[in-house]
Protein backbone atom coordinates (compact mmCIF):
# COMPACT_ATOMS: atom_id res chain seq x y z
CA UNK A 1 0.00 0.00 0.00
CA UNK A 2 3.04 2.61 0.93
CA UNK A 3 3.31 3.31 -2.76
CA UNK A 4 0.15 4.31 -3.63
CA UNK A 5 0.23 7.80 -1.68
CA UNK A 6 4.11 8.40 -3.48
CA UNK A 7 2.67 7.10 -6.90
CA UNK A 8 -0.45 9.44 -6.80
CA UNK A 9 1.39 12.39 -5.80
CA UNK A 10 4.29 11.94 -8.55
CA UNK A 11 1.09 11.56 -11.06
CA UNK A 12 -0.27 15.37 -10.02
CA UNK A 13 2.66 16.97 -10.31
CA UNK A 14 3.05 15.78 -13.67
CA UNK A 15 5.34 12.83 -13.93
CA UNK A 16 5.17 9.54 -16.08
CA UNK A 17 5.22 7.11 -13.21
CA UNK A 18 5.82 3.34 -13.71
CA UNK A 19 5.36 0.34 -11.62
CA UNK A 20 7.94 -2.44 -12.34
CA UNK A 21 7.12 -5.91 -11.65
CA UNK A 22 10.45 -7.22 -9.97
CA UNK A 23 10.85 -10.46 -12.21
CA UNK A 24 12.08 -7.71 -15.10
CA UNK A 25 15.30 -7.12 -13.16
CA UNK A 26 16.33 -10.48 -13.10
CA UNK A 27 16.34 -10.89 -17.43
CA UNK A 28 18.23 -7.60 -17.00
CA UNK A 29 22.33 -8.80 -17.39
CA UNK A 30 25.24 -7.04 -16.07
CA UNK A 31 24.96 -6.60 -12.57
CA UNK A 32 27.73 -7.93 -10.77
CA UNK A 33 28.36 -5.64 -7.75
CA UNK A 34 26.60 -4.35 -4.51
CA UNK A 35 25.28 -1.48 -6.11
CA UNK A 36 22.13 0.21 -4.89
CA UNK A 37 18.88 -1.13 -6.09
CA UNK A 38 17.83 2.82 -6.87
CA UNK A 39 21.02 3.09 -8.71
CA UNK A 40 20.37 -0.27 -10.52
CA UNK A 41 16.63 0.86 -11.41
CA UNK A 42 17.87 4.24 -12.74
CA UNK A 43 19.85 2.30 -15.21
CA UNK A 44 18.14 0.07 -16.59
CA UNK A 45 15.11 2.57 -17.33
CA UNK A 46 17.30 5.10 -19.29
CA UNK A 47 18.40 2.23 -21.49
CA UNK A 48 14.45 1.20 -21.58
CA UNK A 49 14.58 -2.19 -20.26
CA UNK A 50 11.93 -1.79 -17.86
CA UNK A 51 8.40 -2.18 -18.58
CA UNK A 52 5.50 -0.45 -16.13
CA UNK A 53 2.71 -2.58 -15.08
CA UNK A 54 -0.75 -1.92 -16.09
CA UNK A 55 -2.50 0.61 -14.44
CA UNK A 56 -6.00 1.95 -15.29
CA UNK A 57 -6.66 5.38 -15.68
CA UNK A 58 -7.71 7.77 -12.33
CA UNK A 59 -11.70 7.94 -13.56
CA UNK A 60 -10.81 3.98 -13.02
CA UNK A 61 -8.95 3.61 -10.22
CA UNK A 62 -11.97 5.58 -8.88
CA UNK A 63 -14.34 3.19 -9.72
CA UNK A 64 -12.32 0.22 -8.49
CA UNK A 65 -12.23 1.73 -5.24
CA UNK A 66 -15.77 1.78 -4.71
CA UNK A 67 -15.80 -1.71 -5.98
CA UNK A 68 -13.59 -3.32 -3.72
CA UNK A 69 -14.78 -1.56 -0.77
CA UNK A 70 -17.96 -3.02 -1.54
CA UNK A 71 -16.67 -6.19 -1.83
CA UNK A 72 -14.90 -6.03 1.55
CA UNK A 73 -18.11 -5.04 2.58
CA UNK A 74 -20.13 -8.36 1.32
CA UNK A 75 -17.18 -10.25 2.89
CA UNK A 76 -17.47 -8.92 6.65
CA UNK A 77 -21.32 -8.88 6.72
CA UNK A 78 -21.01 -12.71 5.45
CA UNK A 79 -19.00 -13.57 8.77
CA UNK A 80 -21.93 -12.03 10.42
CA UNK A 81 -23.95 -14.51 8.88
CA UNK A 82 -21.74 -17.56 10.29
CA UNK A 83 -22.23 -16.12 13.80
CA UNK A 84 -26.15 -16.03 12.78
CA UNK A 85 -26.07 -19.85 12.33
CA UNK A 86 -23.64 -20.07 15.36
CA UNK A 87 -25.93 -18.31 17.92
CA UNK A 88 -28.92 -20.51 16.09
CA UNK A 89 -27.18 -24.16 16.53
CA UNK A 90 -25.88 -23.66 20.14
CA UNK A 91 -29.35 -22.73 21.15
CA UNK A 92 -30.44 -26.53 19.06
CA UNK A 93 -32.19 -24.17 16.75
CA UNK A 94 -31.97 -25.88 13.27
CA UNK A 95 -33.69 -23.22 11.30
CA UNK A 96 -30.67 -24.12 8.32
CA UNK A 97 -32.16 -27.33 7.83
CA UNK A 98 -35.84 -26.46 6.79
CA UNK A 99 -34.92 -23.05 4.82
CA UNK A 100 -32.51 -22.70 2.11
CA UNK A 101 -31.01 -19.27 3.89
CA UNK A 102 -30.77 -18.43 7.05
CA UNK A 103 -31.15 -14.38 6.27
CA UNK A 104 -33.98 -14.61 3.67
CA UNK A 105 -37.00 -13.37 4.04
CA UNK A 106 -38.31 -16.05 6.44
CA UNK A 107 -35.21 -16.57 8.54
CA UNK A 108 -34.91 -12.59 8.83
CA UNK A 109 -38.52 -12.72 10.05
CA UNK A 110 -38.41 -15.63 12.89
CA UNK A 111 -35.43 -14.43 13.94
CA UNK A 112 -36.68 -10.41 14.37
CA UNK A 113 -39.42 -12.16 16.21
CA UNK A 114 -37.03 -14.16 18.22
CA UNK A 115 -35.15 -11.07 19.47
CA UNK A 116 -38.97 -9.41 20.09
CA UNK A 117 -39.80 -12.38 22.58
CA UNK A 118 -41.73 -14.60 21.05
CA UNK A 119 -41.24 -18.36 21.49
CA UNK A 120 -43.81 -20.25 20.60
CA UNK A 121 -42.65 -22.53 17.61
CA UNK A 122 -46.11 -22.35 16.62
CA UNK A 123 -46.16 -18.76 16.40
CA UNK A 124 -42.96 -18.23 14.33
CA UNK A 125 -43.49 -20.44 11.80
CA UNK A 126 -46.60 -18.87 10.79
CA UNK A 127 -43.97 -16.08 9.68
CA UNK A 128 -43.07 -17.76 6.92
CA UNK A 129 -43.03 -16.56 3.11
CA UNK A 130 -45.83 -18.53 0.95
CA UNK A 131 -41.98 -19.31 -1.58
CA UNK A 132 -40.88 -21.58 1.31
CA UNK A 133 -41.01 -25.20 0.37
CA UNK A 134 -41.32 -26.62 3.89
CA UNK A 135 -44.85 -26.28 5.43
CA UNK A 136 -45.37 -24.44 9.09
CA UNK A 137 -44.96 -27.80 10.88
CA UNK A 138 -41.72 -28.81 9.73
CA UNK A 139 -40.49 -25.13 10.59
CA UNK A 140 -42.06 -25.40 13.51
CA UNK A 141 -40.34 -28.82 15.03
CA UNK A 142 -36.88 -26.92 14.14
CA UNK A 143 -37.78 -24.43 16.25
CA UNK A 144 -37.72 -25.75 19.57
CA UNK A 145 -34.80 -24.68 21.23
CA UNK A 146 -33.06 -23.77 24.55
CA UNK A 147 -33.20 -19.62 24.77
CA UNK A 148 -30.21 -18.97 26.77
CA UNK A 149 -29.24 -15.64 27.73
CA UNK A 150 -25.80 -15.62 26.15
CA UNK A 151 -26.86 -16.88 23.04
CA UNK A 152 -29.59 -14.35 22.12
CA UNK A 153 -27.48 -11.88 23.26
CA UNK A 154 -24.73 -13.41 20.66
CA UNK A 155 -27.63 -13.30 18.30
CA UNK A 156 -28.49 -9.88 18.58
CA UNK A 157 -25.22 -8.45 17.74
CA UNK A 158 -24.63 -10.84 14.94
CA UNK A 159 -27.90 -9.50 13.41
CA UNK A 160 -26.97 -5.67 14.04
CA UNK A 161 -23.55 -6.01 12.54
CA UNK A 162 -25.21 -7.92 9.89
CA UNK A 163 -28.02 -5.27 9.10
CA UNK A 164 -25.32 -2.19 9.65
CA UNK A 165 -23.01 -3.75 6.73
CA UNK A 166 -26.24 -4.16 4.63
CA UNK A 167 -27.17 -0.37 5.07
CA UNK A 168 -23.32 -0.14 3.95
CA UNK A 169 -23.44 -2.15 0.91
CA UNK A 170 -26.73 0.09 -0.08
CA UNK A 171 -24.54 2.93 0.25
CA UNK A 172 -21.99 2.07 -1.89
CA UNK A 173 -24.23 0.94 -4.66
CA UNK A 174 -25.62 4.73 -4.56
CA UNK A 175 -22.14 5.86 -4.63
CA UNK A 176 -21.62 3.51 -8.01
CA UNK A 177 -24.15 4.42 -9.69
CA UNK A 178 -23.73 7.95 -9.08
CA UNK A 179 -20.23 7.28 -10.29
CA UNK A 180 -20.93 5.23 -13.04
CA UNK A 181 -23.23 8.15 -14.31
CA UNK A 182 -20.66 10.87 -14.67
CA UNK A 183 -19.23 8.48 -17.37
CA UNK A 184 -18.77 10.02 -20.90
CA UNK A 185 -21.73 7.89 -22.92
CA UNK A 186 -19.56 5.80 -25.34
CA UNK A 187 -20.95 4.89 -28.84
CA UNK A 188 -23.40 1.55 -28.39
CA UNK A 189 -21.79 -0.55 -30.91
CA UNK A 190 -24.69 -2.68 -30.43
CA UNK A 191 -27.73 -2.96 -28.52
CA UNK A 192 -28.38 -3.98 -25.33
CA UNK A 193 -29.75 -7.20 -24.61
CA UNK A 194 -33.56 -7.23 -24.76
CA UNK A 195 -34.17 -10.38 -22.56
CA UNK A 196 -36.46 -9.67 -19.83
CA UNK A 197 -34.88 -9.09 -16.60
CA UNK A 198 -34.23 -11.90 -14.06
CA UNK A 199 -34.62 -11.64 -10.15
CA UNK A 200 -32.38 -10.12 -8.11
CA UNK A 201 -29.39 -12.33 -6.24
CA UNK A 202 -28.14 -11.97 -2.91
CA UNK A 203 -24.99 -9.42 -3.27
CA UNK A 204 -26.37 -7.92 -6.22
CA UNK A 205 -25.88 -4.28 -6.76
CA UNK A 206 -29.23 -2.52 -5.41
CA UNK A 207 -29.44 -0.38 -9.20
CA UNK A 208 -29.19 -1.17 -12.86
CA UNK A 209 -25.78 -1.77 -13.26
CA UNK A 210 -26.35 -3.40 -17.25
CA UNK A 211 -27.36 0.15 -18.54
CA UNK A 212 -25.40 1.67 -16.77
CA UNK A 213 -22.06 -0.20 -17.74
CA UNK A 214 -23.61 -0.49 -21.72
CA UNK A 215 -24.32 3.29 -21.71
CA UNK A 216 -20.17 3.47 -19.97
CA UNK A 217 -18.59 0.86 -22.91
CA UNK A 218 -20.94 0.87 -25.89
CA UNK A 219 -21.27 -3.24 -25.61
CA UNK A 220 -23.42 -5.47 -23.67
CA UNK A 221 -21.31 -8.37 -21.53
CA UNK A 222 -24.06 -9.85 -19.77
CA UNK A 223 -25.12 -11.34 -23.31
CA UNK A 224 -22.41 -13.48 -22.45
CA UNK A 225 -24.12 -16.50 -20.48
CA UNK A 226 -21.64 -17.20 -17.37
CA UNK A 227 -21.39 -13.00 -17.01
CA UNK A 228 -23.83 -11.11 -15.09
CA UNK A 229 -24.15 -7.58 -14.15
CA UNK A 230 -21.58 -8.20 -11.20
CA UNK A 231 -18.71 -10.06 -12.72
CA UNK A 232 -19.14 -7.14 -15.62
CA UNK A 233 -18.87 -4.64 -12.80
CA UNK A 234 -16.05 -6.05 -11.47
CA UNK A 235 -14.38 -6.37 -14.95
CA UNK A 236 -15.00 -2.90 -16.16
CA UNK A 237 -13.50 -1.61 -11.95
CA UNK A 238 -10.49 -3.58 -12.75
CA UNK A 239 -9.23 -2.24 -16.38
CA UNK A 240 -12.11 0.04 -17.52
CA UNK A 241 -13.29 0.54 -20.66
CA UNK A 242 -10.38 0.34 -23.46
CA UNK A 243 -8.21 -2.79 -23.66
CA UNK A 244 -5.66 -1.06 -25.73
CA UNK A 245 -3.29 -1.69 -23.27
CA UNK A 246 -2.56 -5.28 -24.53
CA UNK A 247 -1.78 -5.35 -28.27
CA UNK A 248 -4.08 -8.73 -28.68
CA UNK A 249 -6.17 -11.38 -27.02
CA UNK A 250 -2.75 -13.16 -26.16
CA UNK A 251 -1.27 -10.67 -24.61
CA UNK A 252 -4.37 -9.76 -22.74
CA UNK A 253 -4.77 -13.87 -21.43
CA UNK A 254 -1.57 -13.63 -20.26
CA UNK A 255 -1.78 -10.90 -18.29
CA UNK A 256 -4.70 -12.80 -16.59
CA UNK A 257 -2.86 -16.07 -15.85
CA UNK A 258 -5.01 -18.05 -17.98
CA UNK A 259 -2.66 -19.42 -20.38
CA UNK A 260 -1.05 -22.72 -20.31
CA UNK A 261 2.62 -22.50 -18.71
CA UNK A 262 5.39 -22.67 -20.90
CA UNK A 263 8.09 -24.07 -19.03
CA UNK A 264 10.89 -25.80 -21.26
CA UNK A 265 14.11 -27.00 -20.52
CA UNK A 266 16.26 -29.05 -23.08
CA UNK A 267 13.64 -28.15 -25.20
CA UNK A 268 11.68 -30.40 -23.75
CA UNK A 269 8.27 -29.37 -22.13
CA UNK A 270 8.13 -29.88 -18.16
CA UNK A 271 5.04 -27.95 -17.07
CA UNK A 272 2.43 -26.50 -19.00
CA UNK A 273 0.97 -25.37 -15.64
CA UNK A 274 -0.85 -21.74 -15.38
CA UNK A 275 0.97 -19.12 -13.36
CA UNK A 276 -0.83 -18.54 -10.01
CA UNK A 277 -1.82 -15.25 -9.54
CA UNK A 278 -3.69 -13.49 -7.83
CA UNK A 279 -5.54 -11.37 -10.70
CA UNK A 280 -9.58 -10.05 -9.96
CA UNK A 281 -10.69 -10.34 -12.89
CA UNK A 282 -9.85 -13.76 -13.80
CA UNK A 283 -10.65 -14.83 -10.39
CA UNK A 284 -13.84 -13.33 -11.42
CA UNK A 285 -13.98 -15.26 -14.64
CA UNK A 286 -13.09 -18.45 -13.07
CA UNK A 287 -16.04 -17.90 -10.88
CA UNK A 288 -18.24 -17.39 -14.33
CA UNK A 289 -17.25 -20.18 -15.91
CA UNK A 290 -18.39 -22.76 -12.73
CA UNK A 291 -21.53 -21.30 -13.15
CA UNK A 292 -21.64 -23.14 -16.39
CA UNK A 293 -21.75 -26.34 -15.48
CA UNK A 294 -25.51 -27.16 -15.33
CA UNK A 295 -25.90 -24.97 -18.67
CA UNK A 296 -27.27 -25.91 -21.95
CA UNK A 297 -25.51 -23.27 -24.01
CA UNK A 298 -22.59 -24.09 -26.27
CA UNK A 299 -19.87 -22.52 -23.39
CA UNK A 300 -21.59 -25.16 -21.02
CA UNK A 301 -20.59 -28.10 -23.32
CA UNK A 302 -17.55 -26.83 -23.42
CA UNK A 303 -16.63 -26.80 -19.97
CA UNK A 304 -18.17 -30.54 -19.59
CA UNK A 305 -16.02 -31.74 -22.41
CA UNK A 306 -12.72 -30.24 -21.23
CA UNK A 307 -13.77 -31.49 -17.35
CA UNK A 308 -14.17 -35.01 -18.49
CA UNK A 309 -10.87 -35.31 -20.53
CA UNK A 310 -8.46 -33.41 -17.62
CA UNK A 311 -10.32 -32.50 -15.06
CA UNK A 312 -13.06 -29.90 -13.72
CA UNK A 313 -9.79 -27.42 -12.42
CA UNK A 314 -8.43 -27.51 -15.73
CA UNK A 315 -11.61 -27.14 -17.57
CA UNK A 316 -12.35 -23.88 -15.14
CA UNK A 317 -9.32 -22.60 -16.67
CA UNK A 318 -10.08 -23.45 -20.31
CA UNK A 319 -13.61 -21.70 -20.17
CA UNK A 320 -12.65 -18.58 -18.22
CA UNK A 321 -9.96 -18.19 -21.07
CA UNK A 322 -12.61 -18.39 -23.92
CA UNK A 323 -14.56 -16.02 -21.52
CA UNK A 324 -11.60 -13.27 -21.42
CA UNK A 325 -11.18 -13.61 -25.20
CA UNK A 326 -15.02 -13.13 -25.87
CA UNK A 327 -14.82 -9.80 -23.37
CA UNK A 328 -11.18 -8.53 -25.56
CA UNK A 329 -12.57 -8.74 -28.39
CA UNK A 330 -16.27 -7.24 -27.33
CA UNK A 331 -14.75 -4.40 -25.75
CA UNK A 332 -12.01 -3.65 -28.42
CA UNK A 333 -13.58 -4.14 -31.21
CA UNK A 334 -17.42 -3.72 -30.49
CA UNK A 335 -18.28 -7.32 -31.63
CA UNK A 336 -21.51 -8.78 -30.82
CA UNK A 337 -21.72 -11.92 -28.98
CA UNK A 338 -23.56 -14.51 -31.02
CA UNK A 339 -25.16 -16.84 -28.40
CA UNK A 340 -25.09 -20.78 -29.58
CA UNK A 341 -26.55 -24.44 -28.45
CA UNK A 342 -24.90 -27.01 -27.50
CA UNK A 343 -26.63 -28.93 -30.60
CA UNK A 344 -24.76 -25.88 -32.60
CA UNK A 345 -21.40 -26.82 -30.49
CA UNK A 346 -21.76 -30.24 -30.63
CA UNK A 347 -22.31 -30.25 -34.26
CA UNK A 348 -19.09 -28.02 -34.70
CA UNK A 349 -17.14 -30.09 -32.74
CA UNK A 350 -18.00 -32.98 -34.67
CA UNK A 351 -17.62 -31.71 -38.30
CA UNK A 352 -13.64 -30.48 -36.39
CA UNK A 353 -13.28 -33.91 -35.50
CA UNK A 354 -14.02 -35.03 -38.61
CA UNK A 355 -11.69 -32.72 -40.49
CA UNK A 356 -8.53 -33.93 -38.08
CA UNK A 357 -9.04 -37.58 -39.35
CA UNK A 358 -9.29 -36.60 -43.04
CA UNK A 359 -5.93 -34.41 -42.16
CA UNK A 360 -4.32 -36.86 -40.36
CA UNK A 361 -5.09 -40.16 -42.76
CA UNK A 362 -3.75 -37.79 -45.77
CA UNK A 363 -0.47 -37.40 -43.74
CA UNK A 364 -0.47 -41.28 -43.75
CA UNK A 365 -1.24 -41.98 -46.91
CA UNK A 366 -4.96 -43.23 -46.27
CA UNK A 367 -8.25 -42.18 -47.35
CA UNK A 368 -11.53 -42.14 -45.29
CA UNK A 369 -14.73 -43.23 -46.76
CA UNK A 370 -17.83 -42.35 -44.79
CA UNK A 371 -19.82 -45.46 -44.56
CA UNK A 372 -23.77 -45.91 -44.73
CA UNK A 373 -26.01 -44.93 -41.96
CA UNK A 374 -26.79 -47.62 -39.79
CA UNK A 375 -30.19 -47.95 -38.89
CA UNK A 376 -30.99 -49.54 -35.87
CA UNK A 377 -33.07 -52.96 -36.32
CA UNK A 378 -36.58 -52.15 -34.69
CA UNK A 379 -37.87 -54.47 -31.87
CA UNK A 380 -39.54 -57.49 -32.71
CA UNK A 381 -42.99 -57.73 -30.67
CA UNK A 382 -44.68 -61.44 -30.45
CA UNK A 383 -48.35 -61.65 -31.01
Amino acid sequence: MYWVVLYELLESRGFEVHIVDPRQLKRAPGRKTDILDCQWLQQLHTFGLLRGAFRPNEQICTLRGYVRQRAMLVQYASHHILHIQKALEQMNIKLKRVITEVTGVTGMRIIRSILQGERDPQKLAALRDGRCKNDEDAIAKALEGTWRAEHLFALKQAVELYETFQDKILDCDRAIADYLATFNEAEARHEKSASPRKARRRNEPHFDVGTALHRATGVDLTRIEAIDSSTALKIISEIGTDVSSWSDSKHWCSWLSLCPGNNKTGGRQRSGRTTPSANRVAAALRLAARSLWHSNSALGAFLRRIAARKGMPKAITATAHKLARLVYYMLKYGTDYVVKSQQEYELQHRQRQIKSLHRRAAQLGYELRQLPQWQPLEPVTST
